[in-house]
């Protein structure tokens, strides 16, 4: 059997290993490796949120960020997730407004300002959406660590689902990552994590 299908095989497992460990890894350091004062999540960004306005990273320093990407379209996840921020920040009273919840559409063809601007209106008046040209979703979707693309055969036309990443990010009053949490995470537990990080935080 030749060797060299093996050995190609043997590299990718160990490359993905290590991607993986990786992630774990930033996942627990939010200011990067030591000393060296770089976020390995998050970084400039400049979009347009449900208002037809743009807006950078700048625009939220002050305040932490609740983070999710995802898309309109979204048939269950997307809705869950926001709902779970939604009543997160209810439970928490009035700590919460030291917390901006923010939707990133990794579906720029399809989720407009306008189109936006209704969806998140389901989800109380604090969250923001955001989107931007394909360029612009695509640089904050690497900065952020999140995956999408059009999901297998719906892939045609205007009529998809997305595949994503389902991760909402918790970042600072300077704008640096501080932790994330899965999508199993309630709103009760999301809610006392976030007091906890309130408590803790300068």
């Amino acid at each position: 059997m030749p060797r060299r299908p093996v050995l190609v095989f043997a590299v990718l497992v160990l490359l993905l290993a290590a991607g993986v460990g990786g992630y774990a890894w930033m996942s627990r350091t939010p200011h990067g490796p030591q000393g060296s004062g770089i976020a390995l999540v998050g970084g400039p960004f400049s979009l347009v949120d449900q208002d037809g306005r743009r807006v950078t990273e700048k625009d939220f320093l002050g305040r932490y960020m609740l983070v999710f990407f995802g898309y309109t379209y979204c048939p269950d996840v997307c809705p869950t997730e926001l709902q779970v921020m939604s009543a997160a920040l209810d439970q928490m009273g009035p700590e919460a407004d030291r917390i901006q919840p923010v939707f990133v559409s990794v579906d720029p063809a399809r989720d407009t300002p306008e189109v936006l601007k209704a969806y998140v209106g389901n989800f109380g008046p604090r969250l923001i959406g955001l989107t931007g040209t394909p360029e612009e979703i695509a640089a904050v979707a690497k900065a952020y660590r999140v995956y999408y693309a059009k999901a297998g055969n719906g892939s045609s036309g205007t009529d998809y689902l997305m595949d994503h990443s389902s991760i909402i990010y918790l970042m600072g009053p300077d704008g640096r990552f501080i932790t994330h949490m899965a999508y199993t995470t309630d709103a009760a537990k999301l809610s006392a994590e976030l007091k906890e990080t309130l408590r803790t935080s300068p």
